[in-house]
């Protein structure tokens, strides 16, 4: 059975990970997904959607993408214990009128170096 990473090593998987995101490259965010990777989204509400497999996550990072050309996170607190990971996020929209944000947490889990889930929860 593998070891699980170090908190070290999450931290950087999901560093790179939101750095990618941030630059809405696409292939570069799946490249550092598994390829049984899960995806919950933050809406509808109450519960999100769930999505799982490199191609249907890759489809609703794309429409993500598609949608807010400019918005980017910005981490405002992370933290890591060994696959596991927490990042608290405030999401800025720009290309909307009016302009605004939301914040949120993501609960990441890293295997293999790699993100595995990404469970999205905002407030609201």
């Amino acid at each position: 059975m593998p070891s699980s990473p170090s908190a070290d090593d999450t931290l950087a998987v999901v560093n790179a990970f939101n750095t990618a995101f941030n630059r809405h490259d696409l292939d570069a965010v799946m490249a550092l997904m598994t390829e049984d990777c899960v995806f919950e989204t933050t809406g509808p509400a109450p519960d999100g959607k769930r999505v799982e497999g490199q191609a249907a996550v890759r489809e609703a990072w794309a429409e993500f993408f598609a949608a807010s050309p400019t918005d980017a996170f910005t981490a405002e607190e992370m933290f890591a214990v060994d696959d596991r990971c927490v990042v608290r996020w405030r999401f800025e929209w720009n290309a909307a009128d009016p302009a605004g944000h939301v914040r949120g947490v993501d609960v990441i889990r890293v295997r293999d170096g790699k993100v595995s889930e990404k469970l999205a929860y905002v407030k609201g």
